[in-house]
């Protein structure tokens, strides 16, 4: 895997991603930091990148299952330390997965499945922050 980050000087804290895959994206910093709050903060890519992967997972396990899954949304709230390096110490996973006649067993395991084996980023996540998560299941 590969990425490179590039500075965009002109721009304060401006940086843009190229990822391995072909794909760009853009970070910046928050104005008190020298950015001009155009993108999101790294952070909050780290933490995005983590909720990204979980949800895959989730959704994976479900379909590969045979599950009638139509939805997976997962809101991730986070807290850091407060000295450098501000790690995150914190993340708390709140999944809400919708589909037919979800059984709650599956849906439970496919997260359970998704934060204990298969989830590199919360994997990594964890050496720091104390990870929880929630499930809500919607059944149609």
């Amino acid at each position: 895997m590969k990425c490179t980050v590039n500075w965009n000087h002109n721009n304060g804290m401006l940086f843009v991603a190229s990822t391995g895959s072909g794909h760009v994206t853009v970070m910046d910093g928050a104005v008190e930091g020298g950015g001009n709050d155009s993108a999101p903060r790294p952070m909050e890519m780290l933490l995005a990148g983590a909720g990204g992967c979980a949800a895959y997972d989730v959704v994976l396990i479900l379909k590969r299952g045979r599950h009638a899954v139509t939805d997976c949304q997962v809101s991730l709230v986070a807290e850091r330390a407060d000295t450098d390096p501000k790690v995150f110490t914190q993340i708390h996973f709140a999944f809400i997965v919708s589909g037919k006649d979800l059984p709650e067993n599956a849906v439970e395991r496919a997260v359970k499945l998704s934060h204990d084996k298969y989830c590199s980023a919360s994997a990594m996540l964890g050496k720091t922050a104390n990870i929880t998560y929630s499930v809500e299941i919607r059944n149609s």
